[in-house]
């Protein structure tokens, strides 16, 4: 007996960019789960993920499923499907969770199509599928950061409880579009958001400049953007309905709104690679019940030679710090070399559990710790709330001035020196 699970295989419906991505990323949890009991799937491809009606993936099929066995030269029967299946699995060695990774990869090239060739899924897409296991990723969770900057490092805030939020609601998005669903709540057409106005680069930095648009949102009082990063060769303007941008992103959150004014800010340096001209459109985000997203706006040129920059200096001494407040207990993320840095380069603190769950970030310039106060970056209490859990961050520096330093980037894989010491609820911080 086998469950029926009524929905559409996940590649027979057109889906956006954005929906393919956070359904590898749902794929990456399963297998997260999958490999942490010891099976192996196998049999990882495109027919084989399910769009069910609650708009969330299923993974189907497991008859060549195995459980991984300790030295074991092969696998004892040579299954899987040509395309998707590693070199391994046709019995150059045993399969492991790195043959699942390889599957992963070419399902991925496959759903995304042409827009695979885009560097930040290329680089994705070559490492999943190395034909030596070794160089390959090493679990599923180091896909999905690899594959979650877009969201990981532009959230701001209370980012875990967001994302809570937003999976359900994205889910239903995904069996709207594909015609299962009926439209939004509400009457009649929806009113589109105004265009952001202005955008603009902040003088010779790499942050992004926008006048701010206060509908934006769902209507909770926060503010949130859609963005596309564009690198040209020469000072020609992109097309907006033509050209492809090399990264893409959203954001929410009244923290990107600057101090005193109603300009947005968005530091983009991290994202720039080659040499050449940069510019970024925006576009206001609407809650999908009132408003529906506004048009791009198109910024000016921004002309980036940083490429071979030396990198700014890692954060060092992480470490987090209590404050008690008439509010309670608030915490802080810090580390001891703040002084090496200006003014506007932006700092992303991510925190992660104990199994290595990404939690929250947050994003502060260096600013906006003096005003605070503390010498860090605010780490909200909820999210360190499980007295049987441990956590600790790590500090990645986006540069304001990527002509002359590069941004401090993660690597796909910390290494453990990158991280702060563990923090427990029941042991106090100083």
């Amino acid at each position: 007996m086998e469950e029926y699970i009524e929905g559409t295989p996940f590649g027979s419906v057109e889906l956006s960019e954005k929906q393919v991505i956070s359904g590898i990323r749902e794929l990456c949890d399963v297998l997260e789960f999958l490999h942490g009991k010891g099976i192996i799937h196998r049999d990882i491809k495109p027919s084989n993920l399910i769009l069910a009606k609650d708009g969330h993936i299923r993974l189907i099929d497991f008859d060549a499923a195995r459980i991984l066995k300790e030295d074991v030269e092969q696998d004892t029967r040579l299954l899987g499907t040509r395309g998707y299946a590693p070199p391994e699995q046709y019995g150059f060695a045993q399969t492991d969770e790195r043959s699942d990774l390889y599957a992963l990869g070419m399902t991925m090239k496959l759903l995304l199509g042409e827009r695979a060739s885009k560097k930040r899924y290329r680089k994705v897409i070559q490492k999943c599928t190395d034909l030596d296991p070794n160089k390959r990723y090493q679990s599923a969770g180091e896909v999905k950061r690899a594959i979650s900057f877009g969201t990981r490092r532009i959230l701001y805030g209370a980012a875990a409880l967001l994302l809570v939020g937003m999976i359900s609601f994205c889910g239903v998005e995904w069996y709207r579009s594909a015609g299962k669903e009926e439209a939004a709540p509400g009457t009649g057409e929806l009113a589109v958001l105004p265009e952001p106005g202005k955008p603009h680069w902040e003088g010779e930095t790499g942050i992004a400049v926008w006048d701010n648009v206060p509908e934006s949102g769902d209507g909770d009082g926060e503010v949130a953007y859609n963005w596309r990063l564009y690198r040209m060769d020469t000072e020609t303007l992109p097309d907006l309905e033509n050209d492809e941008w090399d990264f893409e992103g959203n954001m929410r959150g009244n923290g990107m709104i600057r101090h005193g004014t109603s300009l947005c800010e968005l530091n983009l340096s991290n994202e720039f690679t080659d040499n050449g001209y940069y510019y970024f459109a925006v576009s206001a985000a609407g809650d999908d019940v009132h408003y529906t997203e506004s048009p791009y706006a198109m910024s000016d040129a921004f002309f980036y030679t940083g490429e071979s920059a030396p990198v700014l200096p890692a954060p060092e001494n992480l470490a987090w710090k209590a404050v008690e407040t008439d509010n309670g207990r608030v915490y802080y993320a810090t580390w001891s070399n703040l002084e090496d840095y200006e003014e506007q380069d932006d700092f992303n603190v991510c925190v992660y559990d104990r199994e290595g769950n990404y939690v929250m970030n947050n994003i502060w310039s260096k600013e906006d710790i003096i005003y605070a106060g503390y010498g860090g970056i605010r780490i909200r209490p909820e999210f360190l709330s499980d007295l049987e859990n441990a956590y600790r961050f790590t500090v990645e520096v986006y540069s304001s001035r990527p002509n002359e330093y590069r941004s401090y980037l993660m690597p796909e894989s910390i290494p453990e020196e990158c991280y702060s010491p563990w923090f427990e609820r029941r042991t106090s911080v100083k």
